[in-house]
C-alpha cells in the first residue's frame, strides 16, 4: 500500500475527530473525539517513518510517546468528568462554564 492511503486514512480520522470536538455536547464524546484525532496523528507518524525520504524508527518512537500522553490525558479527563458528574449530575459540556459548584 502506498503512503497516500495511510495519509488519507489519517486525514479522514482527523476530520471525524474534529467534527466530534466541534459539534458534540457530551464531554465523554468530546474526549473520544480528541483520542481519535491523536490516533490520526499516530497513523501519519508511522506512515512517514515507514515511507518517508529517510525511513527510520523515529516516527514510531514519537507514536509511543503520543500513546502514553493520550492514555494519561484520558485518565485525567475521565477523573475530572466523574467529579463534575457527581457535583452537577450531567455530562453536557455546555453546562461546565463556571467553576462554582
Amino acid at each position: 500500500m502506498p503512503a497516500t492511503s495511510y495519509l488519507a486514512l489519517g486525514a479522514i480520522l482527523f476530520c471525524i475527530g474534529l467534527y466530534g470536538v466541534l459539534t458534540k455536547r457530551n464531554a465523554v464524546l468530546v474526549l473520544f473525539s480528541i483520542e481519535l484525532m491523536l490516533n490520526a496523528a499516530n497513523i501519519n507518524l508511522v506512515a512517514f517513518s515507514k515511507f518517508g525520504l529517510y525511513a527510520n524508527q523515529m516516527g514510531q518512537v514519537f507514536t509511543l510517546f503520543t500513546i502514553t500522553i493520550a492514555a494519561a490525558e484520558a485518565a485525567v479527563g475521565i477523573a475530572i468528568l466523574f467529579a463534575l458528574y457527581r457535583n452537577r449530575n450531567t455530562t453536557h459540556a455546555d453546562e461546565f462554564d463556571t467553576m462554582k459548584g
